[in-house]
Formats: C-alpha cells, structure tokens, sequence
C-alpha cells in the first residue's frame, strides 16, 4: 500500500477500524474477492480484531449467512462493536495447541473454513533469520491446519497420488472423506492467505501451499 502509516492509522479510526491492517484485506478483497457472501472465514492471530471487521463486511447481509471466527493465544479478543455482528466470534487459544478437529468443531455445521486468514507474526527480536524461522513456523502450522498432512505426505512421495486421492475425495457438502488426522479444514476451492517474514525458509513454505493448491483445485 502507497502512504505513510500515520495516514493509515488516521484513515482506520475515521472509518471505523481497530487498526490499520485493516486496510491490507481490504486491499486483497478488492483485488481478488476472497470473501464472499455467506461465506465462512477463520482469522488466526485475530488480535487486535481488524481483520475481523474487513471479514464481516463482505459476508453481505445478515441474512445471507456466513461466519467470521478469530483464534488468538492472547486474552480472549473482544469482537469490535464496528463492522462486526452476531455472526462474529473469537476463541482464546494456542493455535499451535490445537487440532484440526478442535478447529473444525468451530465452523458452521463442523464442514470446515471457506476462507483461513493467518496475521500471525512472531515477537520480533530484531533477529532476522531467527524471526523469519519462528514466522515460517507459524505459517507452516497454518498451511498444516488449513490442508492437513495429505500434501506433506504426496511432497515425499509421488508415487502414492491415488491413493491419496482416494483418500481426499470431496463429498457432496463440500466436506472431505478421511479422518482428522490427514484432513485439513480448508474446504475444497477455499482460499488461504499467510503473512511470512521474508527468509530464506519461505520458499520452502511457498513450494509446499503451491503443490496443495494444485491439488485442492485440481
């Protein structure tokens, strides 16, 4: 984005928004149309909320369904009373700590996410390639809830690709066969956005949410 941050930090308490990061999903909702109406979106590492608020504005309006749901290890985030409605919740957790069946019991009708966002950033130490292996570390933990161990498994072994797609068959719901321990919440088609401190252990992140991504659509 083109500006100084003091415009953005100006800009969001003008309109309404926790914080300035709001400015960037709204800049990749313009471009890409991630969210759609009544759509179901996590947000992990939600705090302070602003994703949350950009999130609930595109599911349309209430009546059109949909959810927003924010994880964050920091105390419980208070869903702000701007841009955001009932459709709106937050869960106090270590997304490190949970499972992929914890994570899907919190979407509607347990089918899994449309949308996943990860904000997550590490404490920075100023550190580079330490800071860049801790955000690689989160982000990998995203892509590992979002599309589960399938991908992993077919990156170290092409030569076991029907049976894993036997495996990941979509269902008639939108849902996927299998169970929690290989299946991802992701739902098929569904879109993951990450935000990785640059280092060389991106690559390694980008090749691996490339190949799923390839597989998910195809």
């Amino acid at each position: 984005m083109s500006g100084t941050p003091d415009f953005f930090y100006r800009e969001a308490q003008r309109l309404g928004y926790v914080a300035r990061s709001a400015f960037k999903l709204i800049q990749m909702q313009k471009q890409y149309k991630i969210i759609t109406p009544g759509c179901s979106v996590l947000d992990l590492g939600c705090a302070p909320g602003a994703w949350l608020q950009v999130a609930c504005q595109n599911l349309g309006e209430l009546g059109k369904g949909g959810s927003v749901v924010g994880i964050d290890i920091k105390q419980k985030v208070k869903v702000p009373s701007m841009h955001c409605d009932a459709r709106v919740k937050t869960v106090c957790a270590d997304v490190m700590n949970l499972s992929r069946n914890q994570v899907r019991s919190l979407s509607p009708k347990q089918k899994g996410f449309s949308v996943i966002l990860s904000d997550m950033c590490p404490l920075v130490s100023g550190i580079t390639s330490r800071d860049g292996a801790l955000s690689t570390e989160l982000g990998m933990r995203a892509i590992d809830l979002a599309v589960g161990t399938r991908a992993d498994n077919n990156n170290n072994n092409n030569n076991n690709n029907n049976n894993n797609n036997n495996e990941a068959q979509s269902q008639p719901d939108g849902s996927c066969a299998g169970s929690d321990n290989t299946d991802g919440v992701l739902r098929p088609g569904g879109h993951l956005i990450l935000k990785l401190l640059e280092s060389e252990d991106v690559k390694n992140s980008t090749k691996y949410a490339n190949h799923y991504s390839e597989r998910h659509h195809g």
